[in-house]
């Protein structure tokens, strides 16, 4: 069963151009998602409504079966969605540790030392850590937050290569491993390699790359 579903979900900044288009889809939990598409083409209007900060025009979105558009959205965003920015978006003057029990559930340092940080590496101002870490921060607070999906807005876009590839690695073990459901927005092939079900945006469609170019309906 799906965990998330778009209706014919249409957004327009301008009334002569709708930057999203009736797309319909399906996210399941347990698969990682991600989403092509260039600079302007709408990737982050399609993860901003999945999570709730803001609606759509036209259409919904449901989370396991219910439309969160008549759902208090504060709440749906504090128990059912995460999110990992491209800068990391942590509060700079606390620790890992103390980003990261802002929204636990579970033990945030098992969650921490889960992706690769020391007992000291946790304790330390989040700003004398490495891009890297920082990112691991970010989806550490994610998976301890233990929400079933996770939306990664161009989450490698910071990283050098080496470090992106682990970092993609660690979003799809979360799918995978933690049945979390994963969407990904970016401009990584690389990244999308990687993905379980790869899609394009382009001119407000959502194209299933997997599929022989055929539209996601």
């Amino acid at each position: 069963m799906s965990v998330l579903e778009l209706k014919k979900v249409s957004y327009a900044y301008y009334v002569e151009r709708k930057i999203l288009d009736e797309i319909d889809m399906r996210f399941e939990k347990g698969k990682m998602y991600v989403i092509l598409g260039p600079s302007g083409c709408g990737k982050t209007t399609l993860l901003s409504l999945i999570g709730g900060l803001d609606i759509p025009q036209e259409g919904s979105i449901l989370f396991e079966g219910a439309d969160i558009g008549q759902k208090n959205l504060e709440s749906y965003r504090r128990q059912h969605v995460s999110f990992v920015f491209q800068n990391y978006n942590l509060i700079d003057y606390m620790t890992p540790l103390e980003n990261v029990m802002l929204t636990a559930r579970e033990d945030p340092v098992k969650a921490l030392c889960q992706l690769g940080l020391t007992e000291d590496e946790i304790k330390r101002n989040v700003l004398k850590l490495s891009g890297g870490q920082q990112q691991r921060v970010a989806i550490a607070r994610a998976l301890a937050s233990e929400t079933p999906v996770i939306l990664a807005d161009e989450p490698t876009g910071n990283l050098d290569e080496d470090t992106a590839r682990e970092i993609t690695t660690i979003f799809k073990e979360a799918a995978e491993k933690y049945d979390r459901c994963v969407i990904v927005v970016t401009h990584s092939q690389e990244l999308a390699k990687q993905a379980h079900e790869r899609f394009e945006l382009k001119q407000g469609k959502l194209f299933n790359l997997d599929c022989d170019n055929a539209d996601n309906t």
